[in-house]
């Protein structure tokens, strides 16, 4: 099978000629529908799954004890900052921590105003998504 095809060089238009010269059906790039073929596999066994281990436990731990007024991560990082004492006041969208995820800084902000009643991390610490990092009376 034969196609033309005009291409432009350095503003020259050529016109060029390709043959397919492949013989081989089998080398299509979309094969037709229906032409192939899965032999069935023999079912595998189902795995059991083991009974829930207590390293779990934390991660889902931390978010139910999250009260009102906790300020929770929103990705799994480590603390880099902490830009807020225990007793401070603060404002809605005042910078509380800074996390470093994959090279990124994220800071946390306010939701709301108060005073920090407690602070959970420090810098250093790795912390998962929904972990407490502080919390806000």
């Amino acid at each position: 099978m034969e196609k033309k095809f005009r291409i432009t060089v350095e503003g020259r238009a050529y016109v060029v000629t390709v043959e397919d010269i492949s013989s081989d059906a089998g080398q299509k790039l979309y094969p037709e529908p229906g032409s192939m073929s899965v032999a069935p596999q023999p079912a595998a066994p189902v795995p059991t799954a083991p009974p829930p281990t207590a390293a779990a436990a934390p991660a889902s731990a931390a978010a139910a004890e999250a009260g009102p007024g906790d300020e929770l991560s929103p990705l799994g990082g480590v603390v880099q900052a902490v830009h807020v004492t225990v007793g401070q006041a603060v404002a809605e969208g005042d910078k509380l921590v800074s996390l470093e995820a994959m090279k990124m800084i994220t800071n946390i902000v306010a939701k709301r105003g108060g005073t920090v009643t407690a602070i959970a991390v420090k810098p250093g610490d790795p912390v998962d998504a929904g972990q407490v990092l502080l919390s806000i009376g």
